[in-house]
Parts: structure tokens; C-alpha cells; sequence
């Protein structure tokens, strides 16, 4: 316990100090707890199936139990930890069935925003933003940067949910991304160099381009199938029942 909280203070100090005469309000207790305790989970410096009290978080973070249990709450509500009552928290591992879920909510609502977004049409901005994912992906892959290529990657598909415009299916996206974020990470060096699958998001781009619905429905689809497939596939090869 005491190695995976080492420096969640300093942490947030350092996080409190990059902020600093930044516009906009000073962040609550709740919230820099909330932030920093996600961040720490979804980059697996918490890893799955830590424990730890309410106050052993609290004392890590040289703040009082109650912005601790807020953070917790929210932390909870997304899937990431489970709070128990006189026990603190847990955070959840994600399995190869819960990626299965996960894949098949996000394959079905991802094509849902590609078709929207091709019906509608994208301006100038939004074109220059997924194409600029696309580049850094390409970028990424020359130079052999795997995490810069997932970067970008979730950039991409993050846009292009934002610009369908339904706020309710972006927050769904977002929740079921960072409950698969961390396996996502952990499986990156695992996986074939993703080669097709950045080609898949520069044949994406084009069909939004052209306003083609059928085509960027049927586009993602198959993509978001092969992806799951792929990821699903890596965890049952290598043994990894639960991250």
C-alpha cells in the first residue's frame, strides 16, 4: 500500500504549482483528489485490486477524509473503483469478459456518432483537427512512439464523438474508454504494430469528407469489431484474466 501512494502528495503539490495563474477557478480539494487518484488508475500507477482506507488516502494526500470520499464517489460512479463502507476502496481489475462489454457498447455507439457526423458534414476546424490526429498517428508509428500512437489515437475517436454533438453518448464513450484505458496500455507493446488501424482512421476520415453515412458507419464498425476481437485475443493468449 504504502509504495503505490509514495508521492501522491508531491504529485499533487506539483500538479497544484503547473496550475498556478492559470485562468479560471482554484480546483476543490474534491477535485484534486478526484484527478489525481484517476490519473494514477488509468496510467496503472494504482494498479488493479489495490486497496487502501479513506484515511490512508487522506494522510497520502495531506488533506481530510471528506474531499477523499467525495473523490472516491465519482471515482466509483465510472466504473474504476468499488468503496466499501468501513473498508475504503478497491480498485476494480477489468477482465477479458468486461472487455468484451466494454468493445461491444463502444463498437455500437462509435458508429453511431461516424454516421451522424458524415450526415451532418464537418467544418473546416473539426476536418483539421481529426486530420491532424491521423498525422500524429502516422508520425508515431515511423518513429516506433506506441504510447504517442495511442494518444492519438484516442484523440481521434474522442473528436469525432464530440462533433456528433450528443452530449449524453459522449459521456458514455468517455466513461467506458477510461474503464479500458488501462488495459488498452498495458497490452500496447503486445499487440501487432497498428498499422491498419491508422489506415483505417485516415479511410474514416475520407468518408466523413464525402458525407458518406453508409460508408463511415460501415468503416468504424469494422474497425471497432476488429480492434475488440484483437485486444480480446492478446488477453486470453497471454493469460491476462484480470488488469
Amino acid at each position: 500500500m504504502v509504495s503505490e501512494l509514495a508521492g501522491l502528495k508531491q504529485a499533487l503539490s506539483d500538479a497544484e504549482t503547473a496550475a498556478a495563474g492559470l485562468p479560471g477557478r482554484r480546483l476543490s480539494y474534491s477535485d484534486q483528489a478526484y484527478g489525481l487518484l484517476r490519473r494514477k488508475i488509468l496510467d496503472n500507477e494504482i494498479s488493479a485490486g489495490f486497496q487502501a482506507t479513506e484515511q490512508e488516502i487522506a494522510q497520502a494526500l495531506g488533506m481530510s477524509r471528506t474531499p477523499v470520499r467525495e473523490a472516491l464517489v465519482r471515482l466509483a460512479n465510472e466504473g474504476l473503483v468499488e468503496v466499501r463502507p468501513r473498508h475504503g476502496m478497491r480498485v476494480l481489475p477489468v477482465s477479458g469478459e468486461d472487455m468484451r462489454e466494454i468493445y461491444e457498447i463502444l463498437t455500437g455507439l462509435e458508429t453511431v456518432a461516424a454516421e451522424s457526423v458524415a450526415r451532418m458534414g464537418l467544418s473546416e476546424a473539426q476536418t483539421a483537427g481529426l486530420e491532424q490526429a491521423v498525422a500524429d498517428m502516422d508520425e508515431a508509428l515511423a518513429r516506433e512512439d506506441l504510447r504517442a500512437w495511442a494518444e492519438a489515437d484516442e484523440r481521434f475517436h474522442m473528436l469525432l464523438v464530440d462533433f456528433c454533438g450528443n452530449r449524453r453518448l459522449r459521456s458514455l464513450v468517455g466513461t467506458y474508454w477510461d474503464q479500458a484505458h488501462r488495459v488498452r496500455m498495458i497490452t500496447l507493446r503486445l499487440r501487432p504494430k497498428p498499422t491498419k488501424s491508422s489506415q483505417d482512421h485516415a479511410d474514416l476520415l475520407d468518408a466523413l469528407r464525402r458525407r458518406d453515412g453508409e460508408a463511415a458507419r460501415r468503416i468504424h464498425r469494422k474497425h471497432r469489431e476488429g480492434s475488440g476481437e484483437m485486444l480480446i485475443e492478446i488477453l486470453e493468449t497471454h493469460g491476462l484474466t484480470a488488469l
